[in-house]
């Protein structure tokens, strides 16, 4: 057994001082060095490593999206990461749950340990339900599948296992593709220019980068708490998320302290005008990593006129016009989700793994 030991790491509010005597970023930034490599081992590719930079807005969330932090360390080094975040309590009992232990030091107990702590913390916090997303190598034999219906995991695997042993179900299956850049121009142009003419006049593009412009904000409040709702979630108990007008400003005070920027595309009803649906892509700042695809949604209302089809392939236009070079464009979706993956092969992304989405239920405290 390998001695270790775990604590809490403090979130730094910036990064910017990493020589200054009060500087606490190294940790943090450790465990996404942790993260990255667990990523590569699952996925087989660099192509979804993060910098500590980008990810840190996101942890200055505090308020909409209460995250804790923990580590497991060896000999001084940060070897594995662990993640509890919720929700307010009025938005359901559910926490999300992460463990992840660097490929070199796994097999020694440390992600039990950081798991026991996970699940003593949701009891203490009154969280019934925890939901996992666990990537899965590929792999050879039995086959776990989905209540979905819609894709399995390879059942002997460690992932899997552990998982099930804690008493953790498999509620769904993600699926992780990727797009080699550039798309042909004669390519995307025939895709919007197809699209555009099954949605109709009724229909109008809109692209920005960055900000939301204010005619806009109280719609995309409504899309991203949509999302909650709207997307196939099988049965995670993932309670609906509000977003508002003000927390749609604040998240986006706090993208613009990171590096990355953003191409969005949204498709306005003009009978109503109104947003229907949108698509954003994250793009790095270095021109040779690969852009992550963010959020995606029509309106359940809207659908059936190929405005995926449009918001996907304007906004690949849009992104190789103002950001050209990077190599890939990263996605992920919900095998169940067969519409926006048949959109997503029909542009030409191709499969680079899975994952499962995973559910346990504790008894209440």
């Amino acid at each position: 057994m390998t001695n270790f030991t775990l604590e809490r790491i403090a979130i730094p509010a910036h990064l910017d001082d990493p020589d200054g005597a009060d500087f606490i970023g190294a940790d943090f930034i450790a465990t996404v060095e942790v993260r990255n490599a667990t990523e590569a081992d699952g996925y087989g590719t660099e192509e979804l490593s993060a910098t500590a930079a980008e990810l840190l807005p996101v942890w200055l969330d505090q308020e909409y999206e209460p995250k804790q932090l923990f580590a497991a360390r060896v000999n001084g080094r940060i070897v594995a990461r662990a993640i509890f975040e919720t929700r307010p309590a009025a938005e359901g009992n559910t926490a999300w749950v992460d463990v992840q232990v660097h490929p070199q030091f796994r097999r020694r107990g440390i992600g039990t340990a950081l798991a026991d702590q996970l699940e003593t913390l949701a009891t203490e916090d009154h969280r019934t339900s925890l939901v996992v997303y666990a990537v899965s190598k590929a792999a050879a034999g039995e086959r776990l599948r989905s209540p979905t219906g819609f894709g399995s995991v390879p059942a002997g695997n460690a992932e899997v296992r552990f998982l099930l042993d804690r008493g953790f179900r498999l509620e769904q299956v993600n699926r992780a593709s990727r797009l080699a850049l550039p798309l042909a121009a004669d390519i995307v142009d025939g895709l919007v220019e197809q699209s555009q003419q099954r949605a109709g006049p009724d229909y109008r593009l809109h692209q920005w980068s960055g900000r939301t412009p204010d005619r806009w904000l109280d719609d995309m409040a409504l899309l991203f708490t949509r999302m909650s709702t709207d997307v196939p979630k099988a049965d995670l108990d993932v309670p609906e998320e509000v977003w508002t007008r003000q927390r749609l400003i604040e998240y986006e005070d706090r993208a613009e302290t990171g590096p990355k920027t953003s191409v969005i595309s949204v498709v306005e009803h003009r009978p109503t005008a109104r947003l229907a649906g949108i698509t954003e892509l994250g793009v790095p700042a270095e021109p040779d990593r690969p852009v992550s695809q963010n959020d995606t949604i029509v309106l359940k209302e809207h659908r059936g006129h190929r405005l995926g089809m449009l918001l996907k392939a304007a906004n690949i236009r849009s992104l190789q016009s103002t950001a050209p070079g990077h190599p890939s464009i990263i996605t992920f979706n919900a095998e169940e989700n067969q519409h926006m993956l048949e959109v997503n092969e029909a542009v030409g992304f191709s499969t680079i793994g899975y994952g499962g989405a995973w559910k346990k239920v504790l008894a209440p405290s």
